[in-house]
């Protein structure tokens, strides 16, 4: 998984010197926000999805909880690009994280301690494995997301993270490939990394951006492509049982990408299969990388462009 380089506060340097300390206040507090992007193999070369989106919200997430990165937007993109090609790799999934550092202990860290930034490229492949072609098996947690005045879901921070465990562990020792959470009201709100979508009498529904989710940037692919083929797509309050009587499920994420669900609390969705416009989505979305599904809103961005033969 480890990769040759890692960029670190400013330079690329191998990847077993990209150390922290055990002071560091992000280790005790959660002082971290992050983003998860991709790399795709493209006809043109290696072309990340939404870098600009992606790196815009890691700048929101740290204005949230005033974190000073220290670098511009256009130089963390630089940097993204620049930590590819140090890797020479063609596909991958990179993590940018910002963090508070050594620099005393206590809940709020001392003025004028340090920020860290690192840049880190792995290769990863389907964030949940066969069940990415298959249809994950998923469970409703017992564990709820927090209430939106306690943290700011719209936020990618590392100590929302703490939640997503609890609902992913929860959900594995059951025998499930992943678990669902319900809002502080009771109603749906997302999985323990992926937002979900139903699909009901060929109409597409998603819990608001108000539900204690992570507005997420696949999530938003997802509805402008249901545009594009002509799906009706609505974003509503979902109580848990729409999930049953779902014809389809899906969740979406930059590790999970479009992962069908093929059963919850191990009442089968539809058929017991991905559906067909779980399938017609994910055709869209994997075609914006090998060509067939035109890239009109510019959301890939080539890192070394090549020729393509006409």
């Amino acid at each position: 998984m480890n990769t040759p380089f890692v960029w670190h506060n400013g330079r690329i340097k191998p990847w077993a010197e990209a150390n922290v300390h055990v002071s560091t206040h992000a280790l005790h507090y959660g002082s971290s926000v992050f983003e998860g992007e991709r790399v795709y193999a493209t006809p043109r070369g290696p072309a990340y999805f939404r870098l600009a989106e992606h790196t815009r919200r890691l700048f929101e997430s740290a204005r949230v909880y005033e974190i000073e990165v220290g670098y511009s937007e256009d130089e963390i993109n630089a940097a993204c690009v620049e930590l590819i090609r140090a890797n020479a790799m063609a596909s991958a999934y990179v993590r940018p994280i910002v963090f508070r550092g050594a620099g005393g202990l206590g809940v709020l860290a001392k003025e004028g301690a340090p920020v860290e930034v690192a840049i880190m490229a792995m290769a990863w492949g389907a964030y949940l494995g066969e069940a990415a072609e298959r249809g994950a098996d998923v469970c409703v947690s017992s564990w709820h997301r927090p209430a939106p005045n306690t943290l700011p879901s719209w936020a990618k921070a590392g100590g929302n993270y703490l939640s997503s465990q609890l609902i992913g562990l929860e959900a594995r020792r059951n025998g499930y490939d992943e678990g669902l959470a319900l809002g502080v009201n009771g109603l749906l709100s997302e999985g323990a990394g992926e937002n979900v979508f139903l699909v009901k009498r060929g109409r597409l529904l998603t819990p608001p951006s108000s539900a204690g989710i992570l507005a997420g940037i696949t999530r938003d692919s997802v509805l402008a492509l249901a545009a594009d083929l002509g799906i009706e797509a609505e974003e509503r309050e979902l109580p848990r049982e729409a999930l049953y009587s779902a014809d389809e499920v899906f969740m979406t994420g930059t590790a999970a990408e479009i992962t069908p669900v093929r059963s919850v609390d191990r009442k089968p969705i539809g058929q017991g299969a991905p559906g067909p416009i779980t399938q017609q989505l994910r055709q869209a979305f994997f075609g914006l990388f090998d060509g067939r599904t035109p890239d009109k809103r510019g959301w890939l961005d080539v890192v070394e462009k090549r020729e393509v033969a006409a």
